[in-house]
């Protein structure tokens, strides 16, 4: 099977308005490329915070659908979202199809913190639910955000559960990774990099599955805390974007629901 997906590494600021007309941009991009589902970073709608205007983002999220419905382009978009069910703030992952039909949210899991006890942190501010999986025309997805994957040694106060093996082993084949990393230009944010690509690419191969993987981008003229692009099931970069400022790509993904 095939799934034409597209990513955009986007300028990820607290502004609310200023976040709804780059995810525009990216959807405007998706569409032009005739994507069929497009990953935004972690927090991209929201910001990266759990201190945010529920109204205001929850209007957002509604012109961003609007546009992408009206696109017929899917989404696994990054936002922080307080839910009407429980009225509790969970850093997501939003699913949707190109139809507008809303598939559920993968919520992060491995939500940093210091390895203090208690710990201090994101983990005291966001919730977390159960690890889930979707289908996304016809094909198993699933989402992971940031910390998640990489399991960073100094921000990690819980022990790696491995959630990219999880979802392989739930028969997930598209992974949608996103990403909000820290960055200041010294010597350690380049260790970070190349910590953070090396779990991409490994995680990626050890599991056998497509990763979609988006940064935020700013400040703009930093490089990224991770790349952005694809990778194949053999841990190789299909598609890779520059690691500076907003960028955008496409690629076609062949994908066999075969196991074993």
């Amino acid at each position: 099977m095939e799934l034409r997906v597209a990513g955009a590494q986007l300028p990820v600021t607290n502004d609310v308005a200023t976040n709804l007309q780059a995810i525009v941009r990216a959807i405007d991009f998706a569409a032009a490329e005739h994507a069929e589902i497009l990953l935004t970073p972690e927090g991209s709608l929201s910001g990266y915070t759990p201190h945010f205007d529920t109204e205001e983002v929850t209007n957002a999220l509604e012109q961003v659908l609007e546009k992408a419905k009206s696109a017929k382009v899917g989404l696994a978009l990054g936002t922080c979202f307080v839910e009407p069910k429980d009225g509790l703030c969970y850093n997501q992952i939003r699913f949707y199809s190109p139809k507008g039909v809303y598939l559920g949210f993968h919520s992060k899991t491995l939500t940093c913190g210091t390895m203090t006890e208690p710990s201090f942190g994101e983990i005291n501010d966001y919730t977390v639910q159960p690890l889930q999986t979707y289908t996304f025309q016809k094909i198993p997805v699933g989402g992971l955000i940031c910390n998640d994957l990489w399991a960073n040694p100094s921000c990690t106060p819980k022990p790696d559960p491995h959630l990219t093996h999880q979802l392989a082993e739930r028969g997930v084949r598209v992974l949608f990774h996103a990403v909000n990393g820290g960055r200041d230009g010294s010597s350690l944010s380049a260790v970070h990099w190349h910590f953070h690509e090396s779990n991409l690419r490994l995680r990626t191969r050890a599991s056998k599955l497509w990763t979609v993987t988006v940064d935020n981008c700013l400040p703009l003229d930093l490089p990224c805390s991770a790349p952005s692009g694809v990778l194949n099931p053999e841990g190789e970069w299909v598609v890779q974007a520059p690691p500076i400022g907003e960028q955008f790509f496409a690629h076609t993904l062949e994908i066999s629901l075969e196991t074993g």
